[in-house]
C-alpha cells in the first residue's frame, strides 16, 4: 500500500508556472503508475498527466500537453508535475494517485488518492 500527499498549490496570475509535488510513503511506491488529477468546482475528476513506475513513458491531457511536465524520482519517492503558462481554466484541485495500469485515464482504476492541493490561476 502507499500513502500520497500533494503540495505546491497557490495562487498565481495568468502566464506563471508552479510546481507540485506528490510525496509517497511505502516500499512498493516504484512499482505503480503515478496520475495527476484536477477538479474544479462543478465539474467531473480528469486526467491531467501519468508517468510509468520507471519515468521513462509520460503521457498527458491534450489540454496541458506542452504545458505541463510530469517526472519522479523513486530515490525520493517524489513525482513533481511542473506547470507553466498557466491559464484561468487550469484553477482546480489538484491530486495524485496510484494506478497498476498505464495509459489507463480513469480516475476509477486509481488508488491511494490524496487530499489535494489548490491551485487558483488569476486573469
Amino acid at each position: 500500500q502507499v500513502q500520497l500527499v500533494e503540495s505546491g498549490g497557490g495562487l498565481v496570475q495568468a502566464g506563471g508556472s508552479l510546481r507540485l509535488s506528490c510525496a509517497a510513503s511505502g516500499r512498493t511506491f516504484s512499482s505503480y503508475v503515478i496520475g495527476w488529477f484536477r477538479q474544479a468546482p462543478g465539474k467531473e475528476r480528469e486526467f491531467v498527466a501519468g508517468i510509468s513506475w520507471n519515468g521513462v513513458n509520460t503521457y498527458y491531457a491534450d489540454s496541458v500537453k506542452g504545458r505541463f511536465t510530469i517526472s519522479r524520482d523513486n530515490a525520493k519517492n517524489t513525482v513533481p508535475l511542473q506547470m507553466n503558462s498557466l491559464k484561468p481554466e487550469d484553477t482546480a484541485l489538484y491530486y495524485c494517485a496510484a494506478s497498476s495500469r498505464m495509459y489507463d485515464t480513469r480516475p476509477g482504476v486509481f488508488g491511494s488518492w490524496g487530499q489535494g492541493t489548490q491551485v487558483t490561476v488569476s486573469s
